[in-house]
């Protein structure tokens, strides 16, 4: 995938850069790029969720005729000696079968086309290269022609489905299927022929941006979000989830265009509302990466019902699959929008109170990507007015983010650091260094937070280390009775520090000498 490095326009990054830069001297990331790397960085994400970018089809769809596959009808290891070779037959049997005239000869198409597709979802690990070697993709193409049964069109699209599950070569096979599978979206197919398409085209687009790109310029976005309109839970959620493979970039292009469609947004509000789980899961997916690359729709979002759903199922679910995507969402949401911390999170209403504390039951969560999360949607509300700070000061989190600040894995104690630093200023413009919340900034450090930033200057990672060097520069020169420095000097932040004297990094070797200049230099230790 392409990096995320993209800036936001100054006209939509302006509102709300502070929320993630308020401790920061100088703005280095803005919140567009920040979204943009979190949404490349969801494949590791998903795969920590237990989900796939690409799925295997092993049971029939809901109302769909076919028997639902048996544990014990599944292809095991033993029984594989000759599984390419049936493969191979299987697919030789496709090819007459189309020939086959008169009495007999469509349930003679639909008998051979399941007995592939029974060889590629009941194996243990389908026989995708051997069915493809066989020549099976231009023959399901032909299955897939107008005017077949839909019978016939399910198993051909089933197939297919499978197929693009394979590795990445065997993914890229179904280039000549695209179209056919794509006009199969479209209203005049069935529900089941439509949902086992999208399917197949989801898989595709978790393939990588190359097939993202192919599927887009033949037109399957819009087919694919009118799917996500249906009142059958299982094709919304099937649209939902190819559509979250189809959008998520790195072009914000597609995202733009999704938002924009009549509908969409409210088919997002319908489906959260929904008792279903799974369908909340991949719609959550779709917010997910609509607020991570698109500014348009990360406004429409905000002053939706959307945050207050989202919060809601935060709060009231345990459901991991769930709660990855749903606080990935807020997390955009927060850093995306100054309306989302300003205007629906105000302080003393309920869904800020219901937001404080679905994020801090996500910091005492065993799981590391929700305390990150967490952490990173904490850092931002932290970043908004003083009042936010004085609820999250008062909070149940704040020992949660003391304790990750020193014991957490790295990326983890940076997003707390984030939260933590934010607690303890105000900006104060940017030609002028942030005013200093005295006694936030004395209870943090006295709770034992100074060595946890002081490891920070320390680390290979630029940015972490520059948000180090700036909490000791607000330790230094807010701490009351003139003690910040000596408390450093204690922690060995001095020696931190020198680390930057010699610094290939102009920026950090300037802040760091000067911070060493200005209160460890001759006068230091006089008084």
């Amino acid at each position: 995938m392409a990096d995320g490095s993209a800036s936001a326009s100054p006209s939509s990054a302006s509102p709300h850069q502070h929320h993630r830069d308020a401790i920061k001297s100088s703005v280095h990331n803005s919140a567009s790029s920040r979204r943009r790397e979190h949404a490349i960085a969801v494949g590791k994400e998903r795969r920590e969720a237990l989900m796939r970018a690409k799925r295997v089809c092993r049971a029939p769809l809901s109302g769909s005729d076919e028997t639902v596959v048996e544990e014990g009808d599944m292809v095991i290891d033993e029984e594989k000696t000759d599984l390419e070779a049936r493969t191979a037959q299987a697919v030789e049997e496709l090819k007459s079968a189309l020939s086959t005239q008169g009495k007999g000869a469509q349930k003679k198409k639909i008998e051979v086309l399941r007995a592939l597709r029974r060889l590629l979802s009941q194996s243990e690990v389908p026989p995708v290269e051997a069915a493809i070697k066989a020549g099976a993709i231009p023959l399901l193409v032909q299955y897939l022609s107008f005017g077949s049964s839909d019978e016939q069109l399910l198993e051909a699209a089933w197939c297919l489905t499978n197929i693009a599950a394979g590795e990445p070569e065997e993914t890229k096979s179904l280039l000549p299927a695209l179209p056919l599978l794509i006009a199969h979206l479209g209203e005049k197919s069935s529900t089941l022929v439509a949902e086992q398409c999208a399917w197949a085209i989801g898989n595709v687009a978790g393939e990588g941006a190359d097939l993202r790109s192919k599927l887009l310029a033949q037109g399957a976005l819009w087919p694919l979000a009118r799917l996500m309109l249906s009142n059958k839970g299982s094709t919304a959620r099937t649209a939902a989830w190819a559509l979250s493979n189809l959008i998520k970039g790195p072009d914000p292009k597609a995202a733009n265009e999704l938002i924009s469609i009549d509908g969409v947004l409210n088919a997002i509000i319908r489906n959260l509302e929904k008792a279903d789980e799974e369908l909340a899961t991949e719609v959550a997916w779709v917010v997910v990466y609509l607020s991570a690359l698109s500014e348009k729709a990360t406004s429409l979002i905000v002053r939706s019902l959307v945050p207050q759903l989202l919060i809601g199922r935060l709060l009231a679910s345990e459901n991991l699959q769930l709660l990855i995507p749903v606080l990935r969402s807020l997390g955009n949401l927060v850093a995306g929008d100054g309306y989302m911390v300003d205007s629906v999170l105000t302080v003393g209403s309920s869904i800020t109170d219901q937001a404080l504390s679905s994020l801090t039951k996500c910091l005492k969560s065993d799981n590391r990507v929700l305390k990150k999360e967490a952490s990173w949607a904490m850092s931002n509300i932290a970043a908004g007015s003083f009042e936010h700070k004085k609820l999250i000061f008062a909070s149940e989190a704040m020992p949660l983010l003391m304790h990750l600040l020193t014991t957490a894995q790295f990326d983890i104690r940076r997003e707390a650091a984030y939260t933590l630093g934010n607690l303890c200023v105000v900006p104060a413009g940017n030609a002028v260094p942030p005013n200093i919340i005295v006694d936030h900034l004395v209870a943090i450090v006295n709770g034992g937070a100074l060595s946890g930033f002081i490891n920070l200057v320390r680390s290979a990672d630029i940015e972490s280390a520059r948000l180090g060097l700036q909490f000791l520069e607000l330790v230094m020169r807010g701490y009351p009775n003139g003690q910040g420095p000596q408390l450093v000097e204690r922690e060995d932040g001095i020696d931190a520090m020198e680390r930057f004297q010699f610094h290939e990094n102009e920026l950090m070797r300037n802040m760091a000498n000067g911070l060493v200049d200005k209160y460890f230099g001759e006068d230091y230790g006089l008084d």
